[in-house]
């Protein structure tokens, strides 16, 4: 069977465009996020290399410590939706830390401003800074995700993001919340559409996972697998052949690894229906999968921790 992962082409990477359909305007994910009761807030976790990650923070409003999932956004990169789903998983009990991993990659440093990762509001929902020392949020020069002037020019910014610097940043996102005074010490990761991707990739890399969680995306190379130590959770769409195809041969090369692989996939849902299935002109497929898909999620991490 055709793997799909491996070095992509500028061909295949403009495939990669037609990750759930176009990522329009999403003042609907906005609007529940601003609803929020949750304390979320915007940090700049430094690298040891120099670099500075911007990532969106939301804390469960719980008595105990809590997990932390580290969630990689789409190919869209951190979009109003995105954040809105930090806040949801947040809600189940979760801390979550959602880096953009655009951070610095902006066009140009005059469009970096403190919006560039906007979405909540009420002073006393957004909080800058405060969640470990030297964590205050520094706008990017040149900024993230917000910086760029139109859609299409995120996701050929986001498919171009070499494995190698991503990892890195995923590796800056847990240990910054592992370090939490609220954390347990727990690790998820879970990612969408090209975050689904890198979460499976990231299993091969990060060691001290608990789980992780693909939506919509290709697997890693087979010779990658052996290196997984934590168990894998798919979430599929059955209108979505052009990843889903790839589950079986995921299923043989993970089975011949000795690793633990557990696909779902959602007849009749599209790619990319966590998002769809949330937006106001969903259709049935998409609600159903995206419903379905949550709590299975929620599940999985060990269930609502109110």
């Amino acid at each position: 069977m055709k793997r799909i992962l491996k070095v992509l082409s500028p061909a295949v990477v403009l495939g990669l465009l037609a990750c759930a359909g176009t990522a329009s305007a999403q003042d609907w994910a906005k609007a529940a996020l601003n609803k929020s009761p949750r304390h979320g807030e915007y940090v700049t976790i430094g690298e040891p290399g120099g670099r500075k990650l911007q990532a969106f923070v939301v804390y469960p409003e719980v008595k105990d410590k809590a997990p932390v999932v580290v969630l990689i956004h789409e190919i869209f990169g951190e979009s109003d939706w995105f954040k809105e789903m930090a806040d949801e998983i947040a809600g189940a009990g979760y801390i979550v830390v959602a880096p953009d991993l655009l951070s610095g990659y902006g066009p140009a440093p005059a469009a970096a401003t403190d919006t560039s990762m906007a979405g909540m509001s009420g002073e006393d929902h957004m909080h800058m800074g405060g969640g470990a020392p030297g964590s205050a949020f520094v706008p990017a020069m040149p900024g993230g995700t917000a910086a760029f002037g139109d859609q299409s020019a995120v996701t050929k910014a986001v498919s171009s993001l070499p494995n190698e610097g991503v990892l890195t940043d995923l590796d800056a996102a847990a240990d910054y919340g592992k370090k939490l005074p609220a954390a347990s010490g727990k690790l998820y990761v879970a990612g969408f559409c090209w975050g689904g991707g890198k979460s499976f990739l990231y299993a091969t890399h990060r060691k001290d996972l608990s789980a992780a969680f693909v939506f919509y995306g290709p697997p890693p190379a087979a010779e990658a697998m052996k290196n997984i130590t934590a168990p894998v959770y798919g979430f599929y769409a059955g209108n979505d052949a052009r990843i889903s195809a790839t589950v079986p041969q995921t299923q043989i090369d993970m089975k011949a690894a000795g690793k633990t692989y557990d696909p779902v996939v959602y007849n009749g849902a599209g790619h990319g229906f966590m998002r769809a299935g949330e937006a106001p002109d969903a259709s049935a497929p998409n609600t159903a999968a995206r419903t379905e898909g949550f709590q299975r999620l929620v599940k999985l991490l060990g269930g609502l921790r109110q």
